[in-house]
């Protein structure tokens, strides 16, 4: 039953990951928006733009990732084929 539950947070497909990616991106922005607020001047937008490159970073590395882990599947399932 456990490991129901532990698939359900795996990202397994690029569609998923590019959700996730965007959902990142909406909260990031929404933040962002706070930190002009808050900090008003250069100070708020260097932050709104600091918010909107750590989605940029962490989403290249989700879907770096599930590229990674996809080809490995697909080199594991060749040389099953093979022998």
């Amino acid at each position: 039953m456990l490991a129901k539950v532990k698939r359900l947070f795996v990202i397994k497909t690029r569609f998923e990951a590019y959700l996730i990616i965007y959902a990142l991106a909406l909260g990031a922005m929404t933040r962002g928006a706070h930190y002009t607020i808050q900090y008003p001047g250069w100070g708020g937008y260097l932050l709104w733009a600091a918010t909107g490159g750590a989605v940029f970073l962490g989403g290249a590395k989700i879907l770096d990732a599930i590229r990674y882990e996809q080809d490995a599947k697909a080199r594991e399932t060749e040389a099953t084929q093979d022998a």
